[in-house]
């Protein structure tokens, strides 16, 4: 649309603009007129409600007042009058027709009348005072200024009257009867007035809306006849503008701006792109190119117009953005340019082939002078083509030696080879890098070289990668020291310069001491910056020759070469162990550890790298599991136990799949009347070939392992399961403890797992105590309240076993669940001739009874034991007088029902 156009458009619709303009002012001045009145007409309403309510209370507060005399009566009939005054006072002005408007807002405002309303309230009584129903309103108005002076008068008497004392019940009656005298004159009137202030609202409400609609239906329809006249000239203008869209040799479109797609297209569009004007309307403009080209296209921008039948055209696209039909429109004009494209084409490929390769590219004449290089040279050495235009390329290029390149490049390129290399290339700014150099020769029909092509590339990043690969691949990501295939390739070649020197190396096996808590106390992340300390500590005590290495976890290992014996690597591992144990700050944490160190040495204790990294990880599981923070050197016997150990791992895991494990159940026997109220539920592994055994003798390896979890929840299991069947049997219903690890006491799904496990065997939670040590209790850390809570829920109690040998912490024993307090062998054993285990045992005792808890003595052997308990108040008791730990099918016998008291008999302790 050209501005011509635009304006022609805008001198017809200016005039419909305007006339729509009047019809909406006048509609809402109209409008706002009947608001006002509303408002005016809504304040006569609420002055005549004041009006009205101060009147009646006026009669109220005077008629009580004749008969008491209360002085709060007469003010407050004052209060009202004063009211119906100002209203009066406001009346009164405006009729005289000379008023102060400002002293009659004020009267209005004095008598209650709505702020919003007053102004029109003035207009209305005085310039309509006459009209319909306002008349007989006032008219009634009037008629009760005599009776309300008279009621004035009659306070003024009664005043007087109660003021002398002179007032006598007569004179009360015959007030009394004026007043209400006066008020049945005035309520009729009151209630006329208001009638007539109601009546005249919703009258003048009809007339408004009357007149509002027809102003609004005569503006309507002249602005219709006037839209009609306009619109016409605007059709003809439109055609005349169709007639020259249509016949255009280019293609054109309208696009709307916001959305993207085609409002009109001319009718060379429709053919260029092969389909009818329906079709094309609507179309997004990017998907009638190949490219997708935007609207939005600069001036001479190219793109592929797409046909219907799936052929391309290049096009040459000019857009600007016009106002078409009310709104943004971009107006596409496109042209054909096929010829041009085909035309540049050809030219276009050859020259990009050179420029778009990522490699450098220089091409050199027969001298080796630089004649051309292509843009990716210039990204790469910073030296552009006339920068080097008549140098050699050879000049800014050595060998990774330093050398020049050799003479034997050239000929061999003469000759007709190919040369591709290393070289160190050196860029504008005089720094260096490596570069990969492919160099081809162009000859002539005479096979005399024209010309020199070099390509190269940067291999910078390349040779930093593959060291970067090669470095982690031989060093441990978090600390730096090198890896298990590291070291032990450094100590292979150690061995090997040893047995040609005669001289001894040695590999120091270093695993942290209880580095497990820090990683449970703290996190993972500060338990790896405590490694990474730990490496550098390692580091600082070891020569340059010596090696450094982590293997895993927090297990570290050191080279010692070019010893004259075995045993002087003990300075070096003194000094480590020393280090190792200087606490040390990490993320405003102090924490302290110890080590255990291992030492194997060759000749003495292997031959080959893999021999002595486990024979020194035997020597340091000795140091760990004696003493700890010590050294140990390796000796034949250390890797029997160890081996002992591997196969105790494996024959572990096949104890769990073989079910191998079985329960002994030991009674816990009520001291006073004799009867077994409880038992112990305590593991037993069935070796098949050495039979069974303890779990002192296997706990440990399967804590290491992990397994400990798997065989606490079969022991749980296995106890509910005992339960129900001893229920179903008809057994007495003792209760069966059960020892609980710290690795399952901590685990999420612990309480989870406890209440499924009574729930699949039906038993209930009274009939299950949980044994749990203090040292557990502290691996919960703050969960352990949590977790106390959610077994008191459960309907579990929980006895703090061994009790008195590690930390002692009275606060366990306020914790919820926390019902038994088991004391410990070690206590019962010296009683009671023992002092101090007297005293520790009755103290117990003493603070168990205080805190309602009850106690079980454990490890009772003999009958002088059991009286000192009983008479001491001790609730149960243990141990081997009463009765060894016995199979379920045992208990059951000894648990029988019998016409007397099942008593246990004491039996001698074992040899």
């Amino acid at each position: 649309m050209t501005s011509n156009q635009r304006r022609s458009l805008s001198q017809h619709l200016l005039p419909l603009a305007v006339a729509l303009s009047l019809v909406v002012g006048l509609v809402l001045a109209l409008t706002w007129g009947a608001l006002q009145i509303q408002v005016t007409l809504a304040g006569f309403l609420n002055g005549e409600s004041v009006w009205s309510k101060a009147q009646k209370q006026a009669v109220i507060d005077l008629e009580i007042y004749a008969q008491s005399g209360r002085a709060d009566l007469l003010a407050d009939y004052r209060k009202n009058m004063a009211v119906l005054a100002a209203d009066r006072r406001a009346r009164d002005a405006i009729a005289s027709g000379h008023f102060d408007h400002a002293k009659v807002g004020q009267s209005f405002r004095d008598a209650h009348v709505i702020p919003e309303a007053i102004d029109g309230m003035i207009f209305m009584l005085h310039y309509f005072s006459s009209a319909p129903y306002m008349n007989q309103a006032i008219a009634a108005w009037y008629s009760t200024d005599a009776t309300i002076d008279g009621l004035d008068r009659i306070a003024g008497e009664l005043q007087r009257a109660h003021a002398d004392g002179s007032i006598t019940p007569a004179m009360v009656a015959a007030a009394r009867e004026r007043i209400a005298e006066s008020n049945r004159f005035i309520e009729p009137r009151s209630n006329l007035f208001s009638s007539q202030i109601a009546d005249g609202a919703a009258w003048i409400g009809t007339v408004l809306f009357l007149t509002v609609l027809a102003a609004a239906v005569l503006a309507s329809l002249l602005w219709l006849r006037m839209a009609r006249r306009i619109l016409q000239g605007i059709r003809s203008s439109e055609e005349r503008y169709r007639l020259l869209f249509d016949s255009a040799n280019d293609a054109i479109l309208m696009i709307d701006e916001s959305r993207g797609r085609i409002l009109e297209a001319n009718h060379t569009a429709k053919a260029w792109i092969g389909c009818t004007r329906g079709l094309l309307e609507g179309r997004p403009f990017d998907t009638i190119f190949a490219d997708g080209l935007q609207p939005q296209a600069r001036r001479g921008t190219i793109g592929m117009l797409l046909t219907d039948d799936g052929k391309q055209r290049p096009v040459e696209i000019e857009s600007s953005l016009v106002t078409w039909s009310g709104r943004q429109v971009r107006q596409a004009i496109i042209r054909d340019i096929s010829e041009r494209v085909t035309m540049e084409r050809e030219r276009r490929v050859a020259a990009e082939a050179l420029a778009g390769i990522a490699e450098g590219v220089i091409i050199a004449d027969a001298e080796r002078r630089v004649v051309s290089v292509n843009a990716a040279h210039a990204e790469i050495t910073g030296f552009d083509a006339q920068a080097l235009l008549g140098r050699r390329f050879d000049e800014t290029r050595r060998m990774p030696d330093g050398e020049p390149l050799p003479e034997s490049v050239w000929s061999g390129l003469a000759g007709g080879r190919h040369w591709n290399g290393e070289v160190q290339s050196r860029r504008q700014d005089g720094s260096s890098y490596p570069e990969q150099l492919s160099i081809s020769a162009i000859r002539d029909a005479q096979h005399h070289v024209l010309h020199y092509v070099a390509v190269f590339s940067n291999i910078h990043v390349a040779k930093a990668q593959r060291q970067r690969l090669e470095y982690m691949a031989t060093h441990d990501p978090l600390t730096g020291l090198a890896n298990r295939v590291a070291f032990e390739r450094q100590a292979s070649a150690a061995i090997a310069a040893a047995s040609r020197t005669r001289t001894a190396i040695a590999v120091l096996f270093i695993d942290l001491d209880a580095f497990k808590i820090v990683n449970d106390s703290y996190s993972h992340a500060l338990g790896d910056r405590v490694l990474q300390k730990v490496a550098e500590r390692i580091g600082r005590q070891l020569s340059e020759r010596d090696v450094a290495g982590r293997i895993g976890g927090d297990e570290f290992t050191v080279l010692l070469d070019r010893l004259e014996l075995r045993e002087d690597a003990g300075v070096v591992a003194e000094r480590l162990l020393a280090c190792l144990a200087e606490p040390m700050v990490v993320d405003d944490c102090e924490i302290v550890l110890s080590a255990s160190i291992g030492i194997a040495g060759y000749p003495l204790d292997g031959g080959d790298a893999t021999t002595l990294i486990a024979n020194a990880d035997a020597a340091m599981y000795v140091a760990k599991s004696t003493e700890r923070n010590t050294l140990r050197f390796y000796t034949p016997i250390m890797q029997a136990d160890a081996r002992q150990r591997l196969q105790l791992v494996s024959e572990l895991r096949r104890a769990l799949a073989n079910e191998e494990f079985s329960l002994r159940y030991q009674p816990s026997m009520d001291l006073r009347s004799g009867r077994i109220v409880g038992v112990e539920a305590l593991l037993r592994w069935e070796h098949p070939e050495r039979g069974e055994l303890p779990p002192g003798e296997f706990v440990a390896v399967a804590e290491s392992l992990g397994l400990i979890r798997r065989i606490d929840e079969w022991v749980m299991r296995t106890a509910c399961r005992q339960i129900r069947d001893w229920d179903r049997a008809g057994m007495p219903q003792i209760r069966v403890a059960v020892n609980v690890s710290a690795r399952w006491l901590a685990h999420p799904a612990f309480v989870d797992g406890l209440g499924r496990a009574l729930r699949e065997h039906q038993v209930a939670p009274q009939r299950l105590v949980l044994e749990i040590t203090e040292g557990a209790m502290l691996g919960l850390g703050d969960d352990t309240e949590r977790t106390m809570r959610a077994l008191h829920d459960l309907g579990i109690e929980v006895a703090i076993d061994d009790f008195g040998t590690g930390y002692s912490s009275m606060a366990y024993l306020k914790l919820p669940a926390v019902t038994w307090l088991k004391i410990d062998r070690s206590f019962v054993t010296g009683l009671p001739k023992g002092v101090n285990d007297v005293a520790i045992v009755e103290a117990m005792l003493a603070m168990a009874r205080s805190l309602g808890l009850g106690t079980i003595a454990e490890g009772i052997e003999q009958e002088a034991q059991h009286q000192f308990l009983l008479k001491a108040g001790c609730d149960e008791g243990q141990g081997y007088l009463y009765s060894y730990p016995l199979p379920a099918a045992a208990l059951e016998r000894l648990m029988n029902p019998r016409p007397t008291p099942a008593r246990l008999s004491l039996v001698p302790p074992k040899p």
